[in-house]
This record gives C-alpha cells, sequence and structure tokens, in this order.
C-alpha cells in the first residue's frame, strides 16, 4: 500500500486525453526558474505541455529511452519518488513524482506523492487538490482515501467547517471498507469519531487499526479518548 500520511467531484484531469495534443499549448511562464519549479508541485501548477517545454523534448527523450514506454517510465519516477519520502528527502521527492506526471498524466501515484508533499504546506487545500485528482484515476484505491480524508480533517481542525469533518468522515469510512487492513485509515476515522464526539465508534476504530498494525496507533489520541471515556475493551488504562 503506497500510503505514507507522514500525513468527490470529478475533476478535470491533465491532458489526458488525445486531443490535447492537437492543440497549441499555451507559452509557459518564464518568471519563475526551473530550479524552483522542479520543486512545485506540478512544476508550479503548468499544464503537461507546458512543462514539457520548460524541460526540452531532448530531456524528455532520455527520461524515457530505457523505458518501453512513457507510462513505464512514469512508474518507475513515482516509486523512486515514495523511496525519498520514506528517506525525508521531500525536494528529490517532488521532483520525482512531478517528471512522473509529465510522462504521464493519469499516473494516480504521482498526484498522491505529490499530495503528500503538499502536505508541509500553511494549508492543506493544496493538497486535496492533488489527491482528489489522484482519487478521480483511482476512486477505490484506500492509501489515497484515507490520505485524502485526513488531509480535510487537518483543514477541518484550521477552519471547524462541519463540512470538511463530514466529507473527511466519509472519505475514512470509504477507505477502511476498501480495505479492512488500512490501519492509519482506522486511526484517522477514530479521530474523526472523536471530534464528532462519537466516543464508541472511536474507540472500536482504534482496535481495529490496533489489531492489523500496532505501529498505528496514535497515543495522543488514545489519552484524548480516555479522558472522554474509559476504553470499553479494557486494553488502554
Amino acid at each position: 500500500m503506497k500510503s505514507t500520511f507522514l500525513l468527490a467531484a470529478a475533476l478535470l484531469l491533465w491532458g489526458a486525453a488525445p486531443a490535447q495534443a492537437q492543440r497549441k499549448a499555451k507559452t509557459p511562464p518564464t518568471d519563475v526558474p526551473l530550479a524552483t519549479r522542479r520543486l512545485q508541485p506540478l512544476f508550479g501548477g503548468l499544464t503537461p505541455a507546458q512543462a514539457e517545454q520548460v524541460l526540452g523534448a531532448p530531456f524528455i527523450t532520455s527520461l524515457t529511452n530505457s523505458f518501453a514506454s512513457r507510462a513505464e517510465a512514469s512508474r518507475f519516477f513515482s516509486t523512486k519518488g515514495y523511496e525519498y519520502l520514506s528517506e525525508s528527502q521531500t525536494d528529490t521527492a517532488a521532483y520525482r513524482f512531478n517528471l512522473a506526471w509529465v510522462l504521464d498524466p493519469n499516473n494516480a501515484d504521482a498526484y498522491h506523492g505529490l499530495g503528500i508533499v503538499a502536505s508541509n504546506a500553511a494549508t492543506p487545500d493544496q493538497s486535496i487538490d492533488l489527491l482528489t485528482k489522484g482519487l478521480t484515476l483511482t476512486p477505490a484505491n484506500s492509501a489515497l482515501l484515507s490520505d485524502l480524508g485526513a488531509t480535510y480533517l487537518i483543514r477541518y481542525q484550521q477552519t471547524k467547517k462541519k463540512k470538511d469533518l463530514t466529507t473527511g468522515t466519509e472519505l475514512l469510512e470509504k477507505a477502511t471498507t476498501q480495505d479492512a487492513t488500512n490501519a492509519a485509515g482506522w486511526q484517522q476515522l477514530a479521530r474523526a469519531y472523536y471530534y464528532q464526539e462519537k466516543y464508541p465508534q472511536a474507540w472500536e476504530a482504534v482496535h481495529k487499526g490496533q489489531t492489523s498494525n500496532l505501529a498505528s496507533l496514535d497515543f495522543e489520541l488514545i489519552s484524548d479518548l480516555k479522558a472522554k471515556l474509559p476504553d470499553p475493551q479494557g486494553t488502554f488504562k
């Protein structure tokens, strides 16, 4: 499961259709240097065609020479992106995910990875946008569902808007339905229930996550929960 939550309306996908190749791409803005853009999700908001112009055709060709297709090359770079994320090399990961996106705008892992990178921002809005784009491509992806749901919970903590809490809860419920072993999803769902003062459901979610992976336990949440309702199972005293 490519979920590293270190952390829905259908949206337009970036350049997936062949018709895009028939449209003349707008000249990309030149006010931001490539060295900066490469570290920003989607190269700072470019379209795939604009990003290709910035990178240059020879460079794109060099990326794909060792692979059977652009899609295969894209999968390679998104995999490398997750490896760098696991090593806390966020900038390097961002560049790899950007390359994966340019090579295949239908690669959900590229959006997922960039969404995780963007979660470091002051607000989760861009992260939500990127994760939603990835989920549009893979609607049943439990890891994406749980990361997106958890990101909505982060925004709820900032905005206190009930809509964010409701959306986050629904996404997390779907994530754990899709994959009952998604331990991180269960812990985030427990937090969502806690925010709604549904303490018995929160404890149930904690224990389901515990069954799947002890390392997923959120002990800060458990402490908060115990203050509201003792653990019905008596596991956490």
